[in-house]
C-alpha cells in the first residue's frame, strides 16, 4: 500500500524552479533515500511535504489505511496531526530545556485541557500532564536517553542530540518520518549507532521513512529504494544496486568510484 503519494510536485520561487514535477511513492514501512548533489531540491521537497512551503503545481496525499488524504496546502500542524514527522539538517532543539521537556513539548498536539486548564490548572490538567510524563519517560528509555532526561539539551553530546531530535518527531506519534541528513558532522563510530538506531526506530516504531542524506555509506546499506534529485528533477530510482550502477547518477553526483562499487 503507496502510503505517501506525490505526483508532479513543483515549486518555484520568482523566476526560479527549485523542484520540477517530482514523481514519488512510498510504501508502507519503507526506508526510502533522497540523495543528489548540494542545492538539488532535496530539503526544498521536504519542505512541500511538510507545509513549510506550499507547492506552486503538484500534490501530495498520504493514506494511513483509511483513504487518501490531501497534505499540499495544509499548514505544518495540520500535517502533524495526520502522522507526518520531520527532522532537520541543522538540530532545532529547545536547548535551554531538559530532555525530558523537548520530548513533552511535542506530545502537547495530543491534550484536551483548554487554554484556561493549562494557565490556572483546572480540571484534567494534572493528570493529563502526568500521563505526558509516563509517556516522555517511556519513549526515553526505548532510546536509551532516560538517563538523560533531566539534563539540558545542550549538554549532551552531539550524536546524542540527533538521537532527542529523533526521539522529539517520534512523540507526535507519526506514521511517516522525513529524516533530514541526520548522520551531518558525526564521525564513523557515530553513524554507524545512527544506522542501527534508525534501522531500530523503524521497526519498534512501525515507520515508513524517507532520508535525506550524503553519506553514501548510509544510505547504500539502510535504504531499500532510492531517488536521485538533480536541479530539481528525479533523474534515477531504484535500488541501491540499480542507483550505484546508473550513468546518470554516476556523472551528476556519485562519481565513479562509488559507481564501480
Amino acid at each position: 500500500m503507496s502510503i505517501l503519494t506525490v505526483k508532479g510536485l513543483t515549486k518555484t520561487f520568482g523566476g526560479l524552479t527549485a523542484v520540477s514535477g517530482v514523481n514519488m511513492t512510498l510504501e508502507k514501512g519503507e526506508l526510502v533515500g533522497l540523495i543528489g548533489p548540494n542545492g538539488a531540491g532535496k530539503t526544498t521537497v521536504f519542505n512541500l511535504l511538510t507545509g513549510v512551503y506550499e507547492p506552486t503545481e503538484g500534490s501530495v496525499t498520504l493514506d494511513r489505511g483509511k483513504g487518501p488524504v490531501t497534505l499540499s496546502g495544509k499548514k505544518p500542524y495540520h500535517i502533524c496531526a495526520e502522522g507526518v514527522a520531520r527532522t532537520f539538517q541543522n538540530i532545532r532543539l529547545f536547548k535551554n530545556l531538559t530532555v525530558l521537556d523537548n520530548v513533552r513539548i511535542a506530545m502537547h498536539k495530543n491534550v484536551k485541557y483548554g487554554i484556561a486548564g493549562g494557565l490556572f490548572h483546572l480540571g484534567s490538567f494534572a493528570k493529563e500532564e502526568q500521563g505526558l510524563i509516563d509517556k516522555a519517560h517511556q519513549l526515553l528509555s526505548m532510546l536509551g536517553l532516560d538517563e538523560k532526561s533531566g539534563e539540558l539539551a545542550a549538554n549532551l553530546s552531539y550524536g546524542e542530540q540527533r538521537h532527542l531530535e529523533i526521539a522529539r518527531a517520534l512523540a507526535t506519534d507519526p506514521v511517516l518520518l522525513l529524516l533530514d541528513e541526520p548522520a551531518a558532522g558525526m564521525n564513523p563510530a557515530e553513524t554507524a549507532q545512527l544506522t542501527s538506531f534508525i534501522s531500530r526506530i523503524r521497526k519498534d516504531f512501525d515507520l515508513t521513512i524517507l532520508l535525506i542524506e550524503h553519506d553514501m555509506s548510509l544510505v547504500m546499506t539502510i535504504c531499500e529504494r532510492i531517488y536521485v534529485l538533480d536541479y530539481g528533477t528525479v533523474i534515477a530510482a531504484g535500488t541501491p544496486a540499480e542507483i550505484k550502477t546508473n550513468k546518470r547518477v554516476v556523472e551528476a553526483y556519485l562519481g565513479e568510484d562509488m559507481g564501480n562499487a
